[in-house]
């Protein structure tokens, strides 16, 4: 078996895992993943009982009990960058041996549920509504730098949507995941709408925001908002699910994203108290999970 380095695999005396502070032990196989580290104590409220709280950095954990189902919540912080940090260690704890550092022979499938906020792109998608990403657009290049990302993507979309914006020649090259269909059918119920999520590497200039720097493509929402694929449109931006997305599909985990609008960059509005909105969503979410 090859033996992973000590500088590839970080594990620090106690066993725990380098970024997440985790042991195996204090994670389930169902993983809620939020962005903001403060949300993590909404969705464990919810818990009937708590068994873990682990907290390094920005990554907070809390596993638990919903209705008799074991849960972890984490928190990724924003951005690919981060969701790349978290789904790897994630992974490693369950499917590498920590003591022997090999990777085991049996692999375990683990569930990423990314609750998230999010901002629509469409006139027809209200604040406030609850939005279940069916692929993924990344206009990060996390998944590009792993052998073999072109076989989960879809090459067809890519160019057609690169055609259509007029992609820059400097910019990363999107790509496109589905989501996991079982999990992406359970989260769905009329209280839900569907769409395709762009997630973004910024705020601010990747997703056409201009303060006070000019921007490379100052049509971008305007021609993300037009753009059409085989009958389904660009919906919503965030900043995490492609990452979450196809690093699970090529580890061989299932994830999906659900989020909240709280704003909507065409009708240029913004949810009076999305902080309920997303313990609405909380609440939905976790009764779908456990059905």
């Amino acid at each position: 078996m090859n033996i992973l380095g000590l500088s590839e695999l970080i594990v620090d005396k106690n066993g725990r895992i380098y970024h997440l502070g985790l042991r195996p032990d204090d994670i389930a196989d169902t993983i809620i993943m939020v962005g903001d580290p403060g949300r993590v104590g909404i969705v464990s409220g919810f818990f009937d009982r708590i068994e873990t709280k682990v907290s390094n950095r920005e990554f907070i954990t809390h596993t638990g009990y919903y209705r008799g189902k074991k849960l972890t919540v984490i928190s990724t912080g924003i951005g690919t960058d981060n969701i790349d940090i978290v789904v790897n260690e994630l992974d490693a704890l369950v499917n590498i041996d920590m003591k022997k550092r090999e990777i085991k022979e049996k692999h375990k499938c683990l569930t990423f549920v990314r609750i998230g906020t999010s901002g629509g792109l469409q006139d027809d998608i209200p604040v406030d509504s609850f939005l279940l990403s069916k692929k993924a657009i990344g206009f990060d290049n996390v998944i590009r730098f792993y052998f073999d990302s072109n076989k989960i993507s879809d090459p067809e979309f890519e160019q057609t949507l690169i055609k259509h914006i007029g992609w820059g020649a400097k910019l990363s090259v999107p790509y496109i995941v589905d989501a996991d269909e079982d999990l992406f059918n359970r989260l769905r119920s009329e209280k839900t709408r569907e769409g395709l999520t762009v997630s973004s590497p910024g705020f601010y200039g990747p997703q056409g925001r201009k303060l006070r720097l000019g921007l490379q493509n100052p049509e971008i929402n305007t021609k993300i908002t037009e753009f059409e694929y085989k009958g389904e449109k660009i919906t919503n931006y965030e900043m995490e699910s492609s990452a979450i997305y196809g690093l699970a599909k090529m580890l061989g985990h299932k994830a999906v994203t659900i989020c909240a609008i709280i704003a909507n960059r065409a009708t240029m509005t913004f949810s009076k108290d999305y902080q309920l909105t997303v313990k609405e969503l909380v609440e939905y979410t976790l009764d779908r999970i456990v059905e």
